[in-house]
């Protein structure tokens, strides 16, 4: 835990950072009607009391300059930037008042819109004061947690509303924060001053703000990687911030191989907020200056062990540029009321998805093998994936607004969100399609630096639509990009995208054990992944999470939730299923298997005599394939140290 003195000076690194080009005005959409009143009258101060671990409370009292009497329209957060969905937490707030110099005001919430409050202001009245608390949830079947003992996650939009009328960019805000009494907080948000347990910061905007959370803990690091970019780390216990020099320089080199692809920043200073925790809620959540990260307590006590989780920071960082800075018009709303079109996803997910592999090779972070084993894991779902027949990758897209990222029974004749894996895939083959008809001159890379890249210290926004990608293409090597990407994306019934790994010298294969990917990912979620063979995936009590819409185990009757108690008569182990797997090759000697589901008993036999499958990407080329390349670190090789004299 660090002391108070070390906070504050932490807390005042964030309020120093210089901005990269003082000279650059930030890119920002026009305002539409009827968000286009260009002032707000006054300055909003929103103080939050975080420091209620006990019941994960966070207690809000907020003042709103108001410009007149009569019906004044408050909004909770609706559609949230990131989450490509209406989540706003609205059922979790309590305790809502408004009052006007110590009068209680009344209000009725919107019927039509529920995340809308309705607030009477009488004559004179020029501020309201609103006071509610946020109800965090305590356990994970409440939603996420974002407050523990030892850490918390505060979400600004959580815990604010804001006034209707006004684009969120124009209204003016005054953030305060209570943290627990030691504790460290970490944002990015400028001009931070500690008073005690409390911080305040400078004067911001409200879309800054709800784009700015912050993390906060009892046992907390920071490190510097260079390039204004800080890892600011929060842990279930001090024993976790245990990080190598090592470690921490492969970090670095993850913004040095970021800043060299994109050639330019998008921020004055970039904050990695960073759990390592199996306490508070899962997340990974992009923001333009900062990006929510949460991994296990073990991420680098047992580095040698989790590589397969050290994806998670490249794919947030690439958002700055991919998501943030260039987005989707359509991901682009003046407020948190309107509704947004993600029909782009497959640009804004997907390429941030083949970025966030290719930087976590080229900066070491992750293994080529371990990149490698992903994209044969994608590839081999896609290969065997019924859904593609009536659903494109470009409708996924619409996914978290149809499906809010609940599990489903048969995601792989749904489809789920597979504008990330598979738009990684398509973006794999627009590349390999780059360097092959340039001769090895030109790559995706180009494509990014002049997308991504250009308007070098700007952080505003800048929106796109399909004909800019597919004029930036062209720019970068002609071709029917138009076409190629409507094929591939916005189109039914396509064939597996594998063009990328044949293009790039590689071959998907099947072999009886698994991949670098899969393997870390079974050991470390206690599982047994057979989707390939049999067509299940069991957790560590052997049942079933997820079935294979056709396949064997689906043929047999068999549905999620079901438990294999017994293999060929004797008790289920994962040595046994893999045994009585290996041992029906030929079908001399079929798998029986005793189930049971809700207390009925079954004995049954899936018709499956390939044996065990894994997906590998096999190189077929010679050395120095285009696949190989693609993942080469493009920053200089250290120089060696002279030898003495």
């Amino acid at each position: 835990m660090l002391s108070r003195t070390a906070s504050m000076l932490s807390i005042a690194a964030f309020a120093t950072a210089a901005p990269i080009s003082a000279q650059v005005e930030n890119s920002a959409p026009p305002i539409p009607a009827p968000l286009s009143v260009l002032s707000y009258p006054g300055t909003m101060t929103l103080d939050v009391d975080a420091s209620d671990v006990a019941h994960a409370i966070f207690t809000v009292h907020q003042t709103i300059p108001v410009a007149q009497a009569g019906d004044l329209v408050l909004r909770y957060p609706e559609w949230l930037p990131g989450k490509h969905a209406p989540r706003g937490a609205i059922g979790d707030i309590g305790g809502l008042t408004f009052t006007a110099g110590g009068r209680t005001l009344a209000w009725h919430r919107d019927p039509a819109n529920v995340f809308a409050f309705h607030v009477d202001v009488p004559a004179g009245v020029r501020q309201v004061e609103a006071h509610f608390q946020f109800l965090s949830p305590t356990r994970e079947s409440e939603g996420r947690v974002v407050m523990t003992p030892m850490m918390l996650n505060l979400q600004w939009e959580q815990v604010s509303l804001y006034p209707a009328g006004y684009a969120v960019r124009l209204i003016r805000v005054r953030p305060s924060v209570t943290l627990p009494v030691g504790w460290v907080g970490y944002a990015a948000l400028d001009g931070a001053v500690v008073s005690g347990n409390r911080m305040t910061f400078a004067l911001t905007d409200y879309e800054t703000l709800v784009d700015s959370p912050m993390f906060a803990g009892a046992h907390s690091r920071r490190w510097d990687l260079g390039h204004d970019v800080a890892l600011n780390v929060v842990a279930d216990e001090a024993q976790f911030l245990d990080a190598t020099p090592e470690q921490i320089a492969a970090h670095s080199a993850l913004v040095e191989e970021a800043v060299l692809l994109f050639g330019a920043r998008h921020f004055d200073r970039y904050e990695f907020l960073l759990a390592l925790s199996d306490q508070l809620g899962g997340i990974g959540l992009e923001h333009h200056r900062s990006s929510e990260n949460s991994r296990e307590t073990d991420y680098f006590t047992e580095w040698d062990g989790n590589a397969s989780e050290r994806g998670l920071l490249p794919h947030e960082l690439t958002h700055s540029w991919n998501g943030k800075f260039r987005r989707p018009a359509g991901l682009w709303t003046p407020d948190y009321d309107a509704p947004m079109d993600d029909r782009l996803l497959w640009v804004y997910e997907g390429q941030t998805s083949f970025w966030d592999l290719v930087l976590g090779a080229r900066s070491g972070l992750q293994s080529r093998e371990m990149i490698l084993g992903e994209w044969a894991r994608s590839a081999a779902t896609y290969a065997e994936q019924p859904g593609r027949a009536w659903r494109s990758v470009e409708d996924t897209t619409l996914d978290p607004i149809i499906a809010a990222r609940r599990p489903r029974p048969f995601p792989s004749a749904t489809r789920v969100e597979d504008y990330y894996n598979e738009g990684s895939l398509v973006w794999l083959e627009a590349d390999m399609m780059i360097r092959q008809g340039t001769a090895g001159a030109r790559s995706l890379d180009d494509f990014a630096h002049a997308f991504f890249g250009v308007r070098d210290g700007d952080w505003g926004t800048l929106a796109y639509d399909f004909a800019e990608v597919v004029a930036t293409l062209n720019s970068v090597m002609p071709y029917d990009w138009a076409a190629f990407l409507d094929t591939r994306l916005r189109q039914p019934g396509q064939t597996a995208p594998l063009g990328g790994i044949a293009r790039g010298g590689y071959a998907l294969t099947f072999r009886d054990t698994p991949n670098a990917y899969d393997a870390e990912r079974m050991r470390e979620g206690h599982s047994l992944d057979l989707m390939f063979s049999i067509g299940v995936a069991l957790d560590r009590n052997a049942i079933i999470t997820s079935v294979q819409f056709g396949g064997p185990m689906f043929d047999a009757g068999v549905t999620n939730g079901t438990k294999i108690i017994a293999i060929d008569g004797m008790a289920y182990s994962e040595e046994r299923m893999k045994a009585a797997i290996a041992a029906a090759i030929g079908g001399t000697t079929p798998i029986t298997l005793l189930i049971e589901k809700s207390g009925r008993y079954r004995t049954i036999t899936p018709a499956w005599t390939g044996g065990l499958r894994y997906p590998h990407l096999e190189r077929i080329a010679a050395e120095g394939a285009l696949l190989d390349r693609l993942l080469d670190a493009r920053r200089p090789a250290a120089t060696p140290p002279s030898p003495p004299q």
